[in-house]
C-alpha cells in the first residue's frame, strides 16, 4: 500500500512527464499550490511553484479550449498571465495559427503584420495549456463554481508577483 508521500510524489512525477512531453519545458516542482481545482464545467487546473520560484498553472480539459478561453480562465481566476507557453517544437505556434486563421476570412491579402493577428491568435487550439503567472491579483485565487451568482467563488489566498531580476 502506498502512503501518502508515494502518492504525492507519483502525482509530481506524472505531472512533470506530461508538461515535459506536451511542452517541452524542463522544471522541478518546489511545491503543488492546488490540483484537479475546477475552472470550468469539465476543465480542471493544476496550479505549482517551479524550484526556480515561477508559479505555472496547467489547465487540461474535456471540451476544446481556446487561447481565448484560456485567458478568460486566468483572468477569472485572479491572475495575470506573464507567458502562454506554446506546444514543444512549435516557438510560432500562435502566430501561425493566427496567420491561417487570418488568411481564411481574407484570402486575398499577402502581407500579413503582427497586428492583423492579434485576434486570430486567440482562436488558436489550446488544451492542455500551460501558463507561467506573472502576478495573482489581491493574493487570491477563485475557482469555477455554477452555484455561485458570478460562476467563480474565492478558493484559496496565496500571495505571488514575479519580480523580473536581470
Amino acid at each position: 500500500m502506498f502512503s501518502e508521500m508515494d502518492k504525492e510524489v507519483k502525482h509530481q512525477s506524472l505531472l512533470i512527464s506530461e508538461i515535459t512531453a506536451h511542452f517541452g519545458y524542463q522544471f522541478q516542482i518546489d511545491k503543488i499550490i492546488a490540483t484537479g481545482l475546477p475552472v470550468g464545467r469539465s476543465v480542471k487546473a493544476t496550479i505549482l511553484l517551479t524550484t526556480k520560484k515561477m508559479l505555472l498553472i496547467y489547465i487540461k480539459g474535456d471540451s476544446k479550449l481556446l487561447l481565448t478561453d484560456i485567458k478568460k480562465i486566468i483572468s477569472r481566476m485572479g491572475m495575470i498571465a506573464e507567458l502562454y507557453l506554446p506546444p514543444k517544437g512549435q516557438p510560432q505556434y500562435f502566430d501561425e495559427i493566427g496567420k491561417k486563421k487570418f488568411c481564411e476570412v481574407f484570402p486575398g491579402r499577402q502581407n500579413v503584420s503582427s497586428q492583423d493577428i492579434i485576434f486570430y491568435k486567440t482562436l488558436s487550439p489550446y488544451n492542455p495549456a500551460l501558463v507561467q503567472i506573472k502576478e495573482i491579483k489581491n493574493s487570491e485565487i477563485y475557482q469555477f463554481d455554477s452555484d455561485s451568482s458570478s460562476s467563480w467563488r474565492l478558493a484559496m489566498h496565496f500571495s505571488y508577483r514575479r519580480i523580473k531580476t536581470s
